[in-house]
């Protein structure tokens, strides 16, 4: 004996609303049966029929393509669903597994900040970083922000990385050696497929929490400790953003690394740590 079920009763029972299911109907997935009175019922047949239309509508498949199976269906076409199906899953699982792989980088990246000496120059070996970069001249934060969409242009799979890796910017050296510190040469962002590589070697490495603004306090005393230590000054300058406005918008909470290849002689590749003063302090 058949069990039957009321509209009410089946759009409770599966979490959707009377007007789905009749729409189902009205492109003829799922015509319920007439009881004597003219009301809706659905056979418990028909819950196979609306479970074959939630797993496919869950993995992306068209009404369309849905109404096709389950009108010819047969045992080649299920196994070739079958396949279909393994395929999605198979692409949801990648896109879910490097999603995670992202909170994953964001959340040591944001620890890692916290572990970060502030305000001390130390000498760093850097090994070669691949990055996704444009070299272009800069100098607002609205020149930046249109260097970033252009950056994330080239390539569909490129949005994600947002806010989900480190992204910086080469601080043009010449500027900075006659003093100021207001032009940049690129934006680049770090990611394992990138097509481009920071080379590697020594780095004159200093952090600070706050503005990055401050860059312009820093930058030559990086310069000055490099010269005092008889390094000389190779380039790139760079600035690392390890915890900014996609993070956090308190700015006190943003972190910023600067960070200048330099060539270390034999008798300062021991260079002690120095600490920075900012501008008014003792």
């Amino acid at each position: 004996m058949s069990t039957f079920y009321k509209i009410g009763e089946i759009a409770a029972l599966y979490g959707i609303s009377t007007d789905i299911l009749r729409y189902y109907e009205e492109l003829g997935i799922l015509v319920p049966r007439r009881a004597p009175n003219g009301y809706r019922v659905y056979r418990t047949e028909d819950l196979w029929c609306l479970n074959v239309i939630r797993d496919l509508r869950e993995l992306g498949f068209s009404m369309d393509q849905i109404r096709s199976y389950i009108e010819n269906r047969s045992i080649g076409s299920t196994l070739e669903l079958f396949q279909k199906e393994m395929h999605v899953i198979d692409q949801q699982i990648a896109r879910l597994n490097s999603l995670r792989d992202n909170i994953i980088t964001r959340r040591e990246t944001i620890t890692q900040a916290g572990k970060l000496v502030l305000g001390r120059i130390v000498l760093k070996e850097m090994p070669p970083r691949p990055c996704h970069r444009i070299m272009q001249s800069y100098e607002t934060d609205e020149e930046m922000d249109i260097l970033i969409k252009q950056l994330v242009s080239f390539g569909p799979d490129r949005q994600y990385i947002i806010g989900n890796n480190q992204m910086g910017s080469f601080v043009n050296l010449s500027d900075a050696l006659d003093g100021r510190c207001q032009q940049y040469d690129a934006v680049f962002i770090l990611h394992p497929d990138g097509e481009h590589h920071i080379e590697a070697g020594s780095y004159l490495s200093v952090c600070y929490c706050g503005s990055f603004r401050q860059t312009r306090t820093y930058v030559p005393q990086l310069l000055q400790y490099a010269r005092d230590n008889g390094m000389a000054i190779r380039g790139p300058l760079l600035e690392l953003l390890w915890i900014d406005i996609h993070t956090t918008k308190h700015v006190e909470e943003q972190v910023t690394e600067l960070q200048l290849k330099v060539e270390v002689g034999h008798r300062q590749s021991a260079a002690p740590p120095y600490t920075v003063h900012e501008k008014g302090s003792g």
